[in-house]
């Protein structure tokens, strides 16, 4: 009889601690926000992250970091939303006017569509030698990126990457 009580003490301490092992199971694990898909209208770009990306990507190639300038960031998200509305990308040249009016100097743009995460347009704009050369502009300093979500188009997704000193 004995057994009997001393086991049913340790049983509960075992039910006791493998149930508070159930409560320690790793949390979920956030996925990098670079390869989170924006092909969504409550998607959004996380423009920290890309500044981040391209900036280390510009210091491989010994090109000084970007920063965010707000109003080449609020030209970058009208043209994203003017060519998803549009449902094809703009021209390179008219941005870059727009963006020479508001007083930059050496501005330059990559304007795309079709890359569903921040990841593919940075991997289709470095694999690209126009838009690669726009990432590592030696005059930038600067620069603004947006993205806008067009759910009948067929490419989805379109980005303004603008640059200038």
């Amino acid at each position: 009889m004995t057994g009997r009580l001393l086991a049913l003490p340790l049983l509960a301490v075992a039910a006791g601690w493998l149930s508070g092992c159930a409560g320690t199971v790793a949390p979920e694990v956030a996925m990098p926000s670079m390869y989170l898909p924006l092909t969504t209208q409550s998607a959004s770009l996380d423009t920290g992250a890309a500044s981040d990306m391209i900036s280390a990507y510009r210091a491989n190639h010994g090109e000084a970091a970007l920063r965010v300038d707000p109003d080449l960031q609020k030209l970058a998200e009208t043209e994203a939303a003017a060519m998803a509305v549009a449902d094809r990308p703009s021209q390179s040249r008219t941005v870059r006017n727009a963006i020479g009016r508001l007083g930059y100097v050496s501005p330059d743009a990559n304007l795309s569509a079709g890359y569903h995460t921040l990841a593919e347009a940075f991997s289709g704009w470095r694999d690209s030698p126009p838009h690669n050369a726009v990432m590592l502009s030696a005059d930038a300093t600067r620069m603004g990126i947006a993205t806008a979500y067009a759910p009948g188009s067929k490419y989805k997704v379109y980005w303004a990457l603008l640059v200038a000193k």
